[in-house]
């Protein structure tokens, strides 16, 4: 259990900053109230990087994350601003690059369905009164996004073409099956595995390798889905799932889909580790850079990702608890952010006013 703990802060484009913001006013709760050594030092990373420096992850920034004990991000990208997407991608030189150099091959995200607003779900009410509570374990740095990829011209066809591959090694499969089924194991002691095994090579190994691990947890349940039909049970049955794993790709769709269905991805925290528990905590959704400096952000997976981190790299369960607890008591109070609001509330509050309120119920929580 950590008390003390360094932390490299990457605000990033768009509403990073902004969000960012507000888990700064979480830490300072943590170190005051709760007594912990919390210390954070910025870096740049994306578009801001970019003016700083003409590279979207500066050495500075790598040697800042070297140096610390988990990074906590905002976001990257504003396609507003000129950037050549057919020759560099953005986030596989930043976020992508991170995920590899530190090998944080376990991205968890919790998407939770907060019973007060259950007005934001695009669901039926008869599917949301029997709950959402899913965690959805993604492979992170195999895969697709991992694989050889290029865009090439055809000269005895004359035609331009590109290509990508998808490329999964039983180790990696084996080790992000194993943390599933322990998170599992201390769950409901069930598992979906996503894969397209009736077209895919790479899924008929995953799926191999996954009813193998499953060996060695009998007590957990394991069910295996298409993809295609795994996407519409989530949203027809979504109370029937509680682990669900993926590969990169099929990971990156679903737990979006799950963010969907809790109301929206600014609710949704996410945690990539490794083996050493060493993380990166990010929120879910994008940099949103058509509300940035607007103050209506919604800072909650933000908030709930500087959870996950006190959880898996400080291992201060019950702290990381209260702060979950913090931001329940402020739905159930009825603050919402312009993303969350439904009909029956005429008002909501500012990315700064959830932040201020979140923190406020912390200082008092016993």
């Amino acid at each position: 259990m950590l008390k003390k703990c360094k932390i490299a802060v990457l605000p990033g484009d768009g509403i990073g900053p902004e969000v960012m913001n507000q888990a700064y006013k979480i830490i300072d709760v943590l170190n005051k109230k709760y007594f912990l050594k919390i210390s954070c030092k910025e870096f740049l990373v994306g578009h801001s990087a970019l003016k700083e420096y003409n590279t979207v992850m500066p050495l500075s920034t790598i040697y800042g994350c070297e140096e610390s004990n988990a990074i906590l991000f905002g976001s990257i990208g504003d396609y507003s601003l000129k950037y050549d997407y057919r020759k560099n991608s953005l986030e596989k030189e930043s976020l992508l690059f991170i995920r590899k150099k530190f090998n944080l091959f376990c991205n968890i995200r919790h998407a939770k369905l907060y019973s007060s607003i259950k007005d934001s779900s695009p669901l039926k009410k008869n599917i949301l009164d029997k709950g959402i509570d899913i965690v959805c374990i993604r492979e992170l740095t195999g895969g697709i996004y991992f694989g050889n990829s290029k865009i090439k011209y055809d000269k005895n066809m004359n035609i331009e073409y590109a290509f990508d591959t998808e490329r999964y090694n039983k180790q990696e499969v084996y080790r992000i099956a194993d943390i599933a089924f322990k998170i599992a194991k201390k769950r409901r002691k069930h598992i979906t595995s996503i894969d397209k095994s009736n077209v895919l090579k790479s899924s008929i190994l995953w799926r191999e390798v996954v009813k193998n691990v499953s060996h060695n947890y009998p007590e957990v349940k394991l069910n295996n889905l298409y993809v295609d039909n795994a996407v519409m049970q989530i949203i027809k049955n979504p109370s029937s799932f509680d682990v669900i794993l993926c590969s990169n790709i099929f990971g990156d769709i679903i737990s979006d889909e799950c963010a969907a269905i809790i109301g929206s991805i600014g609710m949704l925290p996410s945690a990539s580790i490794n083996e050493n528990k060493f993380g990166l905590y990010e929120p879910s959704g994008g940099s949103a850079p058509d509300i940035k400096n607007l103050n209506i952000a919604n800072p909650i997976a933000q908030i709930l990702s500087l959870s996950m981190l006190l959880k898996y790299t400080m291992n201060q369960i019950e702290i990381s608890k209260k702060i979950d607890d913090s931001v329940n008591e402020a739905l159930k109070l009825g603050y919402r952010t312009k993303d969350i609001i439904s009909s029956s509330h005429e008002n909501y509050v500012s990315t700064e006013k959830m932040g201020d309120i979140i923190s406020e119920i912390l200082i008092e929580k016993k």
